[in-house]
């Protein structure tokens, strides 16, 4: 074992190993990179959540099924966000309209509130106006907005 430790490395040893290593590395991070790609965004787990949700408040309402609107309808207003490196890089990626995007979702909010309340009150007529502010400020603005160009990983 000794004998190795006192003989000095060749330059040609040392630039295979040294390319070994580089190359390794490099092979490490873009396999890391490629699965990091592979993943799926969670902003599209979400709004697959909001669209099931939507659905099925589309058939309570046509039940007038009241209590099941107002349960459902926290859960569009407070829907989960994604995490924040992911939304760091939709707002980037969504540049001048990151404030249009965060205003939309803004309205999404109160207007599921306001069908929530008013099917709490057991009131068809308002619950169908809020629900159809919701659906006007959701699925169209977002789908457009996010869909104008696929966003980078």
């Amino acid at each position: 074992m000794e004998k190795f430790v006192n003989q000095p490395l060749k330059p040609r040893s040392f630039f295979t190993v040294s390319l070994s290593v580089l190359l390794a590395t490099f092979a490490t991070a873009l396999g890391a990179q490629s699965v990091e790609a592979a993943k799926p965004m969670a902003l599209r787990t979400i709004m697959e959540r909001l669209g099931r949700d939507m659905q099925v408040v589309t058939g309570a309402i046509s039940k007038e099924d009241w209590p099941l609107v107002a349960e459902l309808a926290p859960r569009i207003a407070k829907h989960a966000e994604p995490p924040m490196s992911e939304k760091m890089r939709i707002l980037a990626w969504l540049g001048a309209d990151a404030g249009k995007f965060r205003g939309l979702d803004g309205q999404v909010h109160d207007a599921a509130t306001a069908m929530g309340e008013a099917a709490q009150r057991n009131d068809g007529q308002a619950v169908i106006a809020a629900f159809s502010k919701t659906q006007q400020r959701g699925s169209p603005p977002f789908s457009r907005t996010l869909t104008r160009r696929p966003i980078e990983a």
